[in-house]
């Protein structure tokens, strides 16, 4: 005797059915939805329901509920419904005291709250540390983590700074060499106390925890920004001496039909007096400052990157005048195969974009959303 035909039809798309053999297959799937996605597939091709039944072992009523849930639902159809489970222990009045606890100032000689002061500080509400844990997770709130910021009002001055230094990578005036000058400071001269043992085959390099100190270097480093090109110098003092003493190098090894054009930032042996005197003494060298909070401005910046990343991070130092020559060293490989990096930062349009911004979330709190959402296709 036949049976009768589900009125459930599936039909599966290539996407929905590429979706289902998906969950089939994957091996963290939980074994109830692999069961209803094979039961889709079955019906897909055009099995009765219980022949469905009867080919993966399961009752005819499990196979008729789901067919007709997909049918209704499509994939999503398939998860479990969200279940009531038991009574909340800690009703809304208990989460938003946690919240506010969170949020609030930690009590004093304490810098940040921790699940087990919040319990304490509502002990009266019997909630444990772990269950503070939980609510915190589900409200989003993490009292223990942090994300550092700047404060800094939009000033004229900034992207006028911003500016100057950014036209001058992008557009270099004609017969001046444009060079980048900083300096690395406390750069620490170590040594591993045991050997580290080379990567094998899945497993990482191992490097010995506890190291030596052999004390400390600090460079100068200039960048031609047309070219690349480094010139590094060990400095034993960061003052206006060495500053002035490396610049006068700088002024003597360039060819004396090219003007000079300084960026740097502002730190003291930058601004001093003897440093400004001694720049305005010799008229062909020019010097644009990076504005505050933003020596990243400073081309410098990516060699020392460079540096660090190739060099110092896992290097093996056992004195400073081995560290020093194998800068030195690091330089003048890098030096023969240097090539001027692709600056696209643009501070102006930065700037256009930041007030272009900020005046479409003041319109948006003055006017509502109406208008806000409107502005767009406006303008």
């Amino acid at each position: 005797m036949g049976h009768a035909a589900s009125p459930d039809i599936v039909i599966l798309g290539s996407r929905r059915k590429a979706k289902l053999e998906a969950i089939v297959r994957r091996a963290s799937s939980p074994q109830a939805l692999a069961l209803r996605a094979r039961i889709v597939l079955l019906a897909h091709r055009g099995l009765s329901n219980p022949a469905i039944a009867a080919r993966l072992g399961c009752h005819v009523h499990t196979v008729r509920t789901w067919r007709h849930r997909f049918a209704r639902h499509g994939v999503p159809g398939l998860c479990d419904r969200p279940r009531s489970g038991r009574p909340e222990l800690y009703g809304p009045d208990v989460r938003l005291r946690i919240a506010v606890t969170a949020t609030s100032v930690p009590p004093e000689g304490e810098s940040a709250w921790t699940h087990g002061l919040i319990a304490g500080q509502l002990a009266d509400t019997g909630v444990s540390a772990s269950q503070v844990g939980r609510i915190l997770a589900g409200l989003e709130l993490r009292p223990h983590r942090i994300r550092g910021w700047l404060n800094r009002a939009d000033d004229p001055a900034f992207w006028d700074a911003a500016a100057a230094v950014c036209d001058l990578y992008l557009r270099p005036p004609p017969g001046t060499m444009v060079i980048c000058i900083d300096e690395k400071t406390g750069i620490q001269v170590k040594s591993r106390k045991h050997p580290g043992q080379p990567m094998r085959r899945g497993r990482h390099g191992r490097r010995e925890f506890e190291y030596i100190r052999h004390g400390v270097v600090s460079i100068v480093a200039a960048l031609d920004v047309a070219t690349g090109q480094v010139v590094t110098e060990p400095i034993g003092r960061n003052n206006s001496v060495t500053f002035i003493g490396f610049l006068h190098r700088l002024d003597q090894c360039t060819a004396p039909h090219l003007d000079i054009h300084l960026i740097m930032d502002n730190g003291s042996s930058h601004t001093s007096r003897a440093t400004r005197a001694w720049i305005a003494a010799r008229p062909r060298i020019k010097v644009t400052y990076t504005p505050k909070h933003a020596s990243w401005l400073d081309m410098a910046e990516l060699w020392f990157s460079v540096l660090t990343r190739r060099l110092l991070t896992r290097g093996e130092f056992t004195s400073r005048a081995e560290l020093a020559d194998k800068i030195t060293g690091f330089t003048i490989r890098h030096n023969r195969t240097a090539h001027p990096w692709t600056w696209t930062y643009d501070a102006r349009a930065d700037h256009a974009a930041y007030i272009a911004r900020h005046a479409r979330i003041g319109l948006a709190t003055i006017t509502g959303p109406t208008t806000a959402q409107a502005l767009p296709e406006a303008a």
